[in-house]
């Protein structure tokens, strides 16, 4: 039996893993699924005090608090950025760290960092515009999604905490390359904002050499949209236990 504690992106919540959730427990795994702050079913503590700082502190106290060890930490987009900071900040506790299409950032970098101007700047003017300081999610279209699980999703996501966005992440990338890394390509279609990204994953030179160093670091493509724990589930519990 692994231990997995499987992390949402923007604009989503613990029920984007509901299919990969079940799928694990029948495995026999052990499966915690937070929703992060302000999202989802805890959107109601939406508000501009809600930071990246937050967040990061969303999965590491569920990872202590459920007293979990030797986890598999997937993070999926956005949550790449509370992925890395857990790895660097509670490194024992975490034996494999899968990036599910998921920014990685390098040191002193925040989520937007890697985005265009023009994305940038919407998001930021949203945000401002909103009471809440939160910007609005996409149509789930841009993720490849289509039918029932378009409007699944459709009717689910929820604003996200706009102060999440600019926040600059200080970390130790040698620390967090010690620990084995799997990035889980999402290519039909492929999110452009996740595009800097996957050409980070496959260069030696990315994090001075530390990415390929250390732990180690494989690259897995999924020929599905950005939301495979919704699109293609079985696929994904598949690189799960692999890497477990």
């Amino acid at each position: 039996m692994a231990e997995f504690v499987l992390v949402h992106g923007a604009w989503h919540g613990a029920w984007a893993w509901r299919r990969v959730v079940a799928a694990l427990g029948l495995q026999g795994h052990r499966v915690a699924a937070p929703t992060l702050t302000g999202l989802a079913d805890r959107r109601h503590l939406l508000s501009p005090l809600v930071t990246l700082e937050t967040h990061i502190a969303d999965v590491a106290h569920t990872i202590e608090a459920e007293e979990m060890h030797e986890v598999v930490l997937a993070v999926h987009s956005y949550a790449g950025m509370l992925g890395t900071a857990v790895a660097d900040r509670i490194p024992g506790r975490i034996r494999r760290l899968v990036y599910v299409d998921a920014v990685v950032p390098k040191p002193g970098e925040s989520w937007s960092s890697t985005h265009a101007s023009a994305t940038r700047e919407a998001r930021l003017a949203a945000a401002q515009a909103s009471p809440d300081y939160a910007f609005p999610p996409p149509d789930p279209g841009a993720y490849g999604l289509h039918g029932d699980d378009r409007d699944w999703v459709m009717r689910r996501q929820t604003p996200h905490p706009g102060h999440t966005y600019l926040a600059r992440l200080d970390f130790d990338p040698v620390r967090v390359a010690a620990i084995p890394r799997t990035y889980v390509n999402c290519t039909e279609p492929a999110l452009a904002t996740i595009d800097v990204i996957r050409q980070r994953v496959r260069d030696r030179r990315f994090w001075d050499g530390a990415w390929q160093a250390g732990g180690g670091a494989t690259v897995v493509e999924l020929a599905t949209g950005h939301d495979p724990m919704v699109s293609c589930p079985r696929e994904l519990v598949e690189i799960l236990t692999l890497t477990s």
